[in-house]
């Protein structure tokens, strides 16, 4: 089992900069505002040989329940109940507030499992805080600067104590992952022996489509912050979790808009964040309100996806609340065949995540376009397929000769991509090129992944050199 560091603290303290110090990358959104993370956060983290996750919180504010700060601090609440040891963290040039003082009498009851850090302690403005520190009843403060990377040395002794002897972490071979196995011989198409162990699935959209509430749904629990208000993730969250003996990463994104929407600074590094998450992602699932199916910014975001040559899943949330279902499906199915034909016959899924209703067909969906997604097609199969094509419907003249398709191999998968050598590569006009690519999509069963197709100019042999 893995041992668990959970970093706690009032907002505006450092503890996203340490998370992301611990971590090696920078994941969680860092800015001076107070209260950038609401989210819990998960991470591998490690100080020279010591290996941990560790969890970065929301900050620990004094409010009702029923109010999103509330909500903000029942997240951080469950990860201290989950962690092995709870970095309580204070801003020792600010000193020791109330805030601070409030939340350490409430952590004093698991005082056995909390270290207590002065943050920003890489300067004189900081000593007066760090000695204020002591009287807190959390033992001596480790003192720390996560921006300039200083009292790692300490952070480190401190956490290795509080860890057991042996701790025992998961590897492939307890978690029952096995190398893919290489394709029979003679297999003309086949899926990537070398596929990525875990699948990561990013859920995407516009703001308050319920991509949390749909995450939460499939989880079975309330990992993720929801409510009433637009725009409440910012960050990034993976979870990771198995689904038919498959392991998964489901990553939570935050809402975009229109970019001319897009003002102020933390917006825009939240934009960043999923823009990002879509790059590292297998499948994207684009969640849609069922209301208000493939507006124009869904159309935006299903390119980006595209573009970034993600397996794309189409998933219209709140499907309970629509009237006319038949109708709905209609216009859906007019809209996105006219807007996206680049991802012909993407799975198009409803559901429902505050009744749970059709979760599993989202699994099956996802399984089947990531297996497309990895597909390969043997260079003998694709250049008999080319001649048939060629045949049926010959290229175009360009500048009066007879353009040639010469040769034919796919080149990678993730997404499936496609050389083509071609006599006159420039002139081949788009219009074929979509002709081949459709063609590749029926004849080998591609649907709902996007398909490169490039043209390259074979060597001359009788070229003087």
């Amino acid at each position: 089992m893995t041992f668990t560091v959970a970093i706690v603290g009032r907002p505006n303290v450092g503890k996203s900069t340490l998370f992301n110090r611990l971590i090696g990358k920078r994941h969680a959104l860092v800015d001076d505002t107070p209260g950038v993370t609401r989210d819990r956060r998960e991470g591998d983290g490690r100080i020279a040989d010591l290996n941990f996750k560790v969890i970065d919180t929301a900050g620990l504010e004094d409010a009702e329940a029923s109010t999103l700060e509330g909500r903000m601090r029942a997240q951080t609440e469950r990860a201290i109940v989950d962690a092995d040891l709870v970095l309580m963290m204070i801003d020792a040039r600010a000193g020791v507030t109330p805030l601070d003082n409030h939340f350490a009498r409430w952590l004093r009851r698991e005082s056995d499992k909390v270290v207590l850090l002065a943050n920003k302690c890489e300067g004189a403005a900081a000593r007066n805080g760090l000695y204020e520190a002591f009287g807190m009843g959390l033992g001596e403060p480790v003192a720390i600067s996560a921006e300039h990377n200083e009292g790692m040395a300490d952070l480190y002794a401190a956490i290795k104590e509080r860890m057991p002897l042996e701790a025992e972490f998961e590897t492939d071979e307890k978690l029952g992952l096995e190398d893919g196995q290489p394709p029979e011989e003679g297999v003309d198409v086949w899926q990537d022996r070398d596929q990525p162990r875990v699948m990561r699935i990013a859920v995407v959209g516009r703001p308050n489509v319920g991509k949390s509430t749909l995450i939460n749904a499939i989880l079975g629990e309330e990992r993720l912050l929801t409510g009433p208000e637009a725009g409440i993730t910012r960050d990034a969250i993976e979870v990771e979790w198995q689904y038919g003996g498959r392991f998964l990463k489901l990553v939570d994104t935050a809402g975009l808009r229109r970019r001319a929407r897009v003002t102020e600074k933390l917006e825009k590094l939240s934009v960043a964040d999923t823009r990002r998450a879509i790059q590292y992602a297998h499948v994207v699932l684009l969640v849609l309100d069922a209301n208000m199916m493939l507006e124009k910014q869904d159309l935006t975001i299903a390119r980006m996806v595209i573009e970034e040559g993600r397996a794309l899943i189409i998933a219209a949330n709140k499907w309970d609340a629509v009237a006319n279902r038949e109708q709905a499906r209609r216009d859906y199915r007019d809209r996105f065949e006219i807007s996206l034909a680049q991802v012909k016959g993407a799975p198009f899924v409803t559901v429902s995540a505050l009744q749970g209703r059709n979760l599993d067909k989202l699994f099956d969906a996802a399984f089947q376009v990531y297996d497309t997604w990895n597909t390969r097609i043997s260079t003998s199969r694709l250049n008999r397929w080319l001649m048939v094509m060629t045949e049926r419907h010959p290229p175009p003249l360009a500048k009066g000769r007879r353009i040639k398709l010469r040769y034919m191999t796919q080149v990678k998968a993730r997404p499936p991509t496609f050389a083509a050598f071609v006599s006159q590569p420039q002139e081949l006009p788009e219009a074929y090129s979509r002709y081949l690519v459709n063609g590749l999509r029926e004849d080998f069963e591609l649907p709902g992944t996007p398909i490169r197709f490039l043209t390259r100019k074979g060597k001359n042999p009788f070229a003087s050199e």
